[in-house]
């Protein structure tokens, strides 16, 4: 017996306009969206179409002009800034195209950042970074600062940093988009194992085709909406 997933993020009729100097310029418009939860859903469009844009809106690092966005039953847009930074502390994990590392940082350190945030002991930090580590297969070098790793062991840390916090989403913008193919699809086998074997709820932004196949369901941005078909 099927049995259908809640919807983990509802956006309905979301318009986002950003103000350059007299001009308005109109990024999205009455969009609607639903993300059940433990989809891995990939975003494609053209540069400029929005699809950051969208993420940004999801992870409640931006706001909309118009319509309301909904996370876990959590209306995100109506929240104070205090109260959606704490949101987004404990639901929220990012990974980042150019991985976004301190460098004066070891790997572990790295990832123990955003537990700084939570009232959580050294020791258990220090756990909780280590468990992160080597779900991405990264324990043996949890003491490398990053100009020693390579680009794909870089953005494995990025993942563990955003996995950290065991969140409910975790919001992907081009994440292969600085590596070779080989390391790009290490990088989505560990995602895609972290949607199938924990049950992780992805959104992806992505021009790589090839990185959108892995997803469970592929949509199109384009001109401030969204379609299941890309436009010739």
């Amino acid at each position: 017996m099927n049995v259908s997933k809640k919807e983990l993020v509802t956006i309905h009729n979301v318009d986002k306009i950003f103000k350059r100097g007299s001009e308005e310029i109109h990024v999205l418009g009455g969009l609607d969206l639903q993300i059940p939860e433990g989809e891995f859903l990939a975003l494609m469009g053209p540069s400029g179409s929005g699809k950051s844009t969208l993420l940004n809106l999801i992870g409640g690092l931006d706001r909309p002009s118009q319509g309301s966005v909904i996370v876990g039953g959590e209306p995100i847009d109506k929240l104070s800034e205090r109260k959606l930074a704490s949101w987004r502390a404990r639901h929220v994990g990012l990974v980042f195209q150019f991985y976004n590392l301190m460098p004066v940082l070891t790997a572990q350190k790295n990832v123990e950042l955003p537990l700084l945030l939570t009232g959580l002991s050294r020791s258990e930090r220090r756990k909780r970074s280590a468990i992160a580590l080597d779900i991405v297969g990264l324990s043996h070098r949890k003491g490398h600062y990053p100009r020693t790793l390579s680009g794909g062991e870089q953005q494995r840390v990025g993942i563990a940093r955003a996995i950290v916090t065991d969140p409910t989403l975790l919001l992907c913008d081009e994440p292969t988009g600085d590596l070779d193919r080989k390391s790009g699809d290490e990088i989505l086998d560990l995602l895609q194992a972290l949607n199938k074997e924990q049950g992780k709820t992805i959104v992806m932004v992505t021009h790589d085709i090839h990185a959108a196949a892995r997803a469970s369901r592929t949509l199109y941005l384009n001109k401030g909406k969204l379609s299941t078909e890309a436009e010739e």
